[in-house]
């Protein structure tokens, strides 16, 4: 068997999601389910004509908070923050687009390019609490999600409510003021600004000195530090950028259907998370972390179409995406505990 296949046949990645597959079925099976009916009811559902654009649609915000979440993972710090930047983009681009007196796609790119410093700001606000005051960047970014949720949902509950709507959810906004559609299904033209992000991502992570220093500082913090490395300004530089990701899939959540901003609309799907589990699953690396990201959503999506079929409830397509990382993290560090000699 040539090096290169054997290598992938017996790569972590690929023993997490047999593994995480195998024991999905014995718990299909123990249920009553028939596992490969139940599996080909994910296919069907996320890869077939009724669900390709719905896992399209669904991996545009998966894919952005993973690059999102990916961005300072790669150089090994945690944003577990991305609920709330992604929320406060949200509702910035909401109040742009509602206050701005500019022509509707003036206001279209001020009120994404507001959303997205609204999320660095914010992102960045947690790197200032780790390198001034030595609070930990994960703890941190976690506890700063929850004035931003909480103040996202004041603004839309009170000052930005629609009046006579009893949902809390701002005023709709101009009809020039949305992201333009592609075709007739609800995919827009937020597939074309994350595309862009993965690009930008891998271009600079492969080709410039960033790329290069964020790597080594992932791989070893305290060796980058000797090489010259700034980490305090790198935790900074990395978590605007992620905010500023974060912020830019929010306001894209905005200025796509219902064209509004809807408290608890944006968290609820748990895009956060999910991006995370994707990021881990790739290492963080650009390609690899598009990848995991469609993955998942086509799980997600997938997931719907099986419960319709089977009657299987589709949280089990999330069991399956954290048995992943949980059988990728033993993969792994069974691979690192092994003498040299041994692999």
């Amino acid at each position: 068997m040539p090096r290169a296949i054997r290598g992938v046949l017996f790569s972590p990645i690929v023993f997490a999601l047999v593994t995480a597959l195998a024991i999905g079925a014995v718990m299909l099976a123990v249920t009553g389910a028939n596992p490969l009916t139940a599996y080909q009811a994910i296919v069907t559902g996320a890869l077939g004509a009724d669900g390709i654009g719905n896992s399209l649609t669904q991996a545009v915000p998966v894919t952005g908070m993973a690059l999102a979440l990916a961005i300072p993972l790669r150089a090994g710090l945690v944003n577990l923050g991305g609920d709330g930047q992604l929320v406060l983009g949200g509702i910035t681009a909401a109040a742009v687009g509602l206050a701005s007196p500019l022509p509707g796609p003036l206001t279209l790119v001020l009120a994404i390019l507001a959303g997205m410093a609204a999320g660095a700001l914010y992102a960045a606000l947690a790197a200032v609490c780790e390198n001034r005051f030595g609070v930990p960047l994960l703890v941190s970014s976690l506890l700063l999600s929850y004035p931003a949720m909480s103040a996202a949902s004041y603004l839309a509950r009170f000052p930005l409510k629609e009046e006579g709507s009893s949902l809390p959810q701002t005023r709709q906004l101009p009809d020039g003021v949305h992201l333009p559609s592609l075709g007739s299904g609800t995919l827009n033209a937020g597939l074309f600004l994350v595309a862009a992000v993965v690009i930008a991502y891998a271009v600079i992570d492969a080709r410039t000195p960033t790329g290069f220093e964020i790597r080594m500082t992932g791989r070893n913090a305290r060796f980058a530090t000797y090489a010259g490395v700034d980490r305090p300004r790198l935790t900074l530089r990395l978590m605007a950028v992620s905010g500023a990701v974060a912020g830019l899939v929010g306001s894209i959540g905005v200025l796509s259907f219902p064209y509004r901003f809807i408290d608890g609309a944006l968290i609820t799907p748990n895009y956060t998370w999910t991006g995370l589990l994707a990021a881990l699953l790739a290492g963080a690396a650009p390609l690899g972390t598009l990848a995991a990201a469609v993955f998942f959503a086509a799980m997600t999506t997938g997931g719907a179409g099986m419960e319709r079929v089977t009657e299987v409830p589709r949280e089990i397509t999330t069991v399956l995406q954290a048995l992943i990382i949980v059988f990728l993290a033993v993969r792994t560090g069974i691979f690192r505990r092994q003498p040299r000699g041994d692999s």
